[in-house]
């Protein structure tokens, strides 16, 4: 293969690339463990931050274990190489921060610990019947 054959395939690849690209794109990203944020910076200049601790695969990670960031090529995600993990950036840019399953299990669980005057007064009638009634078997 010739060099201008070479150059015009890497050409080539790169406008594919680029055509891939829908809309900014990782630039920058960093760990500021004093704020306990992650700090994504994307191609526009527009910054997006959340805590680790919102985000499946870091939540239980450690500070040094987020000092390491690594965009990949595309810029469409980042890599956290010390764990493991990866985090989609046109998911970020819409408030995903994992999977649906787990999502699912963070409102789950937000869901769980919510009061309410209506929430208070069904646990004292269950209370009161020893437990939530069973299911008769048909």
């Amino acid at each position: 293969m010739s060099n201008a054959s070479k150059n015009a395939s890497f050409d080539a690849a790169v406008a594919r690339g680029e055509k891939r690209r829908l809309g900014p794109y990782g630039a920058s990203a960093h760990c500021y463990s004093v704020r306990d944020r992650i700090v994504v910076e994307l191609s526009t200049g527009i910054e997006i931050s959340f805590s680790p601790k919102q985000a499946q695969g870091l939540e239980s990670a450690r500070p040094e274990e987020l000092s390491e960031i690594a965009i990949t090529p595309s810029g469409l995600g980042l890599h956290f190489p010390k764990i493991g993990a990866d985090i989609y950036i046109p998911a970020l840019r819409e408030g995903i921060l994992g999977s649906a399953k787990w999502m699912a299990g963070q409102m789950g669980r937000i869901g769980g610990t919510a009061r309410s005057a209506s929430k208070a007064q069904a646990a004292r009638e269950n209370g009161k019947l020893c437990g939530r009634r069973r299911k008769s078997a048909a």
